[in-house]
């Protein structure tokens, strides 16, 4: 029987199995976390909601100068029912 040097087989194994599993749990919260952080920030805030007025009242007087056509009317349209 030849001499083990090191550690043994079987709790090599165990270590190598157990820092796999916690390279899958790092890599999942690294995906996962930003995804929460992001669904969390959807609710508009006073300042958001006074930008987006500021917003449409530039694009009311652009439209007065220059009206928009047919195919920008559809492309607002898709806009808002898209956001």
């Amino acid at each position: 029987m030849a001499p083990q040097r090191g550690v043994p087989l079987g709790i090599a194994a165990h270590h190598k199995r157990r820092s796999l599993s916690m390279l899958t749990l790092l890599r999942t919260a690294a995906l996962v976390l930003p995804l929460v952080a992001v669904a969390a920030c959807h609710q508009e805030g006073p300042a958001e909601r006074a930008g987006e007025s500021i917003d449409k009242a530039g694009q009311s007087v652009k439209d007065a100068i220059d009206p928009p056509g047919p195919a920008e009317k559809a492309g607002r349209a898709i806009d808002r029912a898209v956001n």
